[in-house]
């Protein structure tokens, strides 16, 4: 079946596929642009970006603001003609700064989640960026709708449906995870038993989406939505598309490519692991997140506090003298293949990557026939 480019305003992918941000430097300027260069969306992510940086240790903050523009125009030599943006979380320290870095260097878009963008359109007011927060349930999507559009009288450019099976930081709370985790009664209708748990979200999506048609209707114009988390098929995605999302937004199934940032080794660990490998791990910050076991989630567990560097100013609400551990320095090992020392993020279908590919073939097979 044929998929529509996503249309963004006049910006236009040819592929309705966003990829998804992944810090620290897993999604930079090489991932970024070769999935523009095949028609999707790179998003390049902002954490810590800087991380290679000479200046990182002394000035973390300067650092990640000149590697916004190295990045990017990596990116852009890639793929000139190609849509790529910045994921941004809300919860980094210097917030603002990082978006006006993003539209200084050209982006297309900025995602932006790890809590509600509240103020972005008013510190992107003066350019043409589009702009797409990132939610996880219809209370969110109403939340956000609702204040941009008696705050800035706007809506979203592109709205981003993360779901429970998603990698690194998840926007919900532990009792919700384990409500979509819950097994469904499917009265022996063999799709449902198969796919019970994804039924609890379908309803939730759904729900956005609703939210979604009636601020459509109040400003006359398409919001295009994207849903990601778990999309690691053909048949995810073809399910995706069924619900109603004009795009799906795919990050775990672009690490195991070529192009991909990360470190050898870090792309090597999604290939050797189980499905039991895959668990759900707290943040030093009190959010969930989803990760591959090994020996640092395993002292994680046991409670061991592990030692860290002087403080690099990744999130707004760490407290230094009493996290477990770094988060910033765990994302760092990973990305260099520091494996025992590293935090792995991981999406809940990290554990079916069978192979190396390429983006194209990623891309090839989660939307065949593409236009």
């Amino acid at each position: 079946m044929d998929r529509k480019p996503l249309r963004i305003g006049k910006k236009v992918a040819q592929v309705p596929i966003i990829q998804g941000g992944m810090g620290i430097g897993i999604s930079l300027g090489g991932l970024s642009g070769a999935v523009a260069k095949e028609g999707g969306i790179g998003i390049i992510s902002a954490a810590q970006i800087g991380f290679r940086e000479p200046d990182f240790d002394k000035n973390p903050k300067k650092a990640n603001l000149r590697a916004v523009k190295t990045e990017y125009e990596k990116a852009r030599r890639i793929a000139p003609e190609g849509l790529i943006g910045f994921n941004i979380m809300v919860a980094m320290r210097g917030y603002e700064d990082y978006v006006h870095a993003a539209v200084d260097a050209g982006a297309d878009l900025i995602v932006s989640g790890a809590g509600l963008p509240t103020d972005l359109p008013k510190i992107v007011q003066d350019s043409d960026v589009k702009i797409a927060p990132i939610v996880s349930t219809a209370k969110s999507a109403a939340v956000i709708l609702k204040y941009w559009d008696r705050k800035y009288h706007r809506i979203p450019d592109l709205l981003v449906i993360e779901g429970p099976k998603a990698g690194g930081h998840l926007g919900f709370q532990p009792e919700e995870l384990a409500f979509y985790q819950q097994e469904l009664p499917c009265d022996g209708v063999p799709e449902c038993v198969s796919n019970s748990r994804a039924v609890r979200y379908d309803e939730e999506v759904r729900k956005i989406l609703s939210v979604v048609r009636d601020y459509e209707e109040r400003y006359g114009t398409k919001i295009p939505t994207a849903l990601g988390g778990g999309i690691s098929d053909r048949q995810a995605a073809d399910h995706a598309f069924s619900l109603g999302a004009d795009a799906i937004q795919v990050a775990t199934r672009f690490i195991t490519t070529k192009e991909c940032d990360a470190d050898i080794r870090y792309k090597k660990a999604y290939l050797q692991i189980k499905e039991e490998d895959v668990v759900i791990t707290k943040s030093p910050v009190g959010m969930p997140g989803r990760a591959i076991r090994n020996r640092f989630i395993e002292r994680v567990a046991s409670g061991e506090k592990i030692p860290h560097t002087p403080c690099h100013g990744c999130l707004h609400k760490c407290d230094p003298a009493n996290i477990p551990y770094c988060i910033t320095d765990a994302l760092i090992h990973a990305a260099k293949g520091e494996l025992d020392e590293a935090l792995l993020f991981c999406g809940a279908d990290a554990w079916k990557a069978e192979r190396m590919e390429t983006v194209k073939e990623v891309i090839d097979s989660l939307v065949p026939g593409r236009v």
